[in-house]
């Protein structure tokens, strides 16, 4: 999804309902895309964001930091936001073993 989102209404709607309302978009968009079907040898969906102004000055954010980068431009008073997500496939990578070290046994006298 590649979106510029209008953060000022014509009409009457308050800017807040606005912002809720790209906010929404966007949660709605993540659960669409993690609800799809994994291709074979895939864990789970994951996502290129990037947030900004314009999409020349957008910057790579983290999932988790979506929401919080568009309210955050928000209060600055911009007119529009820009929205990048792309998804792509994500593998988990298994744990290293833990190492065990020998429990030190009592001493016995």
């Amino acid at each position: 999804m590649r979106k510029t989102y209008p953060l000022q209404a014509q009409g009457k709607k308050h800017p807040d309902r606005v912002l809720d309302a790209v906010k929404h978009d966007i949660r709605r968009y993540f659960r669409r895309e993690r609800g799809r079907p994994l291709p074979e040898g895939v864990d789970f969906w994951d996502f290129d964001c990037k947030v900004g102004a314009t999409a020349d000055s957008a910057e790579t954010v983290q999932v988790s930091e979506v929401i919080a980068t568009v309210d955050a431009l928000a209060q600055t008073g911009i007119d529009a936001v820009y929205v990048e997500i792309l998804g792509k496939h994500g593998v988990r990578t298994p744990r290293p073993p833990k190492i065990d070290t020998p429990a030190e046994s009592p001493s016995q006298d």
